[in-house]
């Protein structure tokens, strides 16, 4: 995932009374990100999803650093903790370095 991403300038009149207290015409957001496929040959195992789960906690518990948490949200498709649902299987590689080889 680049760290350039794009942001969107966002002036939804559902908003209106917002930007209207603080007096702006639209903010400004980042899009979420598209993420390319992994294939399916990494060696995964399952994981359900639970209530209070983050990627970078599940990245510090299974690979020893949080920094890889992006891993697991592109093996899943899945950019942002607020797209997996409680109870969802999601896939974690078995081995980080395996990995970042696929992903680069």
């Amino acid at each position: 995932m680049s760290r350039n991403r794009s942001k969107a300038k966002n002036s939804n009149d559902q908003y209106k009374d917002i930007f209207d207290e603080k007096g702006v015409k639209f903010i400004e957001q980042f899009r979420t990100p598209s993420l390319k496929k992994i294939p399916d040959l990494l060696p995964t195992f399952d994981y359900v999803w639970k209530q209070g789960d983050q990627y970078w906690s599940l990245s510090y518990k299974y690979f020893g650093n949080r920094k890889y948490w992006y891993v697991i949200a592109l093996l899943n498709n899945k950019p942002t903790e607020s797209h997996v649902s409680i109870g969802e299987t999601i896939k974690i590689p078995y081995d980080i370095y395996q990995a970042l080889e696929v992903i680069k």
